[in-house]
């Protein structure tokens, strides 16, 4: 007897990882549930043709949009990596718009927000995505609210994913919440994963979210603020650096960009300390002062809030060898 019912809908050029790492976490949960809360997962897709994903797998879906009507407990759409700029597809955009009736939980990993927001699930809604595609997300559906550096997102009966291997972060919560971090921990045990990754998407940077043309006054300004990021640094003082008025630099920077320039800056701060904190023994008010915060109570705020973590925290999620005391 199953207890729990999965749809992972899949499409063509679909991230295989995407779809086999959810798989693989509630597969493995089973190991840990009695029979009447086990999960079953089935793939989902247009018909019943073979779908080929990005690294060219074949994956066979197990039933066809008219096949699944509902019930299931929870429901997911794969990402891809040509969803962000690939036109809405048709029947994808309208089996989706029914998601809400279809499934108690429902939502994507990765790039599958890019479906949801074609059926305008999205619509005044928190939601995540690769970090990538953050900033296209945000502009394609303005009447979402992207959170740009977060592994996953609850909002409601929707939850989206970050990039790829954060679909499995999403599953080991979902798992956790239904049945005990206990659970989730010896899946991810398992696994050989985190059970729960601190901080945000690590590859994020802000010169890979905003870069500018690389002969605009606007890249001048990024390579001035990374080169001197303990510096303070205010709207007039980059609008001198490049010798244009405030009011045409913040237009222009955020043309460039699609972020105003204290944004940058701040994701630069989180950014550079995020290095330090990673790959150093630096105690916290010297990287809180070396990066432009200023104070360790202020890089401790804005760290809550963009990353969803402390500085320590984050850090001790790379000292997975070591046994030292606290930071000063």
């Amino acid at each position: 007897m199953v207890g729990q019912k999965i749809g992972i809908v899949i499409h063509e050029d679909v991230q295989a990882l995407d779809v086999a790492g959810p798989v693989d976490v509630f597969a493995e949960a089973n190991g840990f549930l009695a029979e009447d809360v086990r999960y079953e997962t089935v793939l989902i897709a247009a018909d019943h043709k073979p779908v080929r994903a990005s690294n060219k797998m074949r994956l066979l879906p197990d039933l066809s949009f008219a096949e699944a009507t509902g019930g299931f407990d929870m429901l997911f759409v794969a990402g891809g990596p040509a969803l962000p700029d690939a036109e809405a597809d048709p029947l994808l955009t309208e089996w989706l718009g029914e998601a809400p009736w279809r499934a108690s939980i429902y939502g994507s990993i990765c790039t599958g927000a890019f479906a949801l927001g074609n059926a305008g699930l999205l619509d005044d809604r928190r939601a995540t995505t690769h970090w990538q595609n953050a900033a296209q997300l945000a502009m394609r559906f303005p009447k979402a609210y992207v959170e740009p550096d977060l592994i996953s997102v609850r909002d409601g009966r929707l939850v989206t994913s970050a990039g790829v291997t954060a679909g499995i972060d999403l599953a080991l919560a979902l798992v956790g919440e239904r049945h005990g971090p206990a659970v989730a921990v010896a899946v991810a045990k398992r696994l050989v994963v985190v059970a729960q990754r601190q901080g945000g998407q690590s590859q994020f940077s802000p010169y890979l979210t905003a870069q500018a043309d690389p002969t605009s006054p606007i890249a001048r300004i990024q390579d001035h603020v990374m080169a001197h990021i303990g510096r303070r640094h205010t709207l007039g003082s980059l609008a001198n650096l490049v010798g244009m008025s405030t009011r045409n630099l913040a237009r222009h920077f955020v043309l460039e960009t699609a972020i105003t320039p204290h944004e940058f800056v701040e994701r630069a701060r989180v950014d550079a300390a995020r290095m330090r904190l990673e790959g150093s023994k630096q105690p916290l008010k010297s990287v809180a002062y070396d990066c432009g915060f200023g104070t360790a109570d202020r890089m401790r705020v804005v760290f809550s809030e963009r990353l969803g973590v402390t500085p320590a925290q984050y850090r001790a999620s790379f000292r997975r060898s070591e046994n030292g005391g606290a930071d000063p």
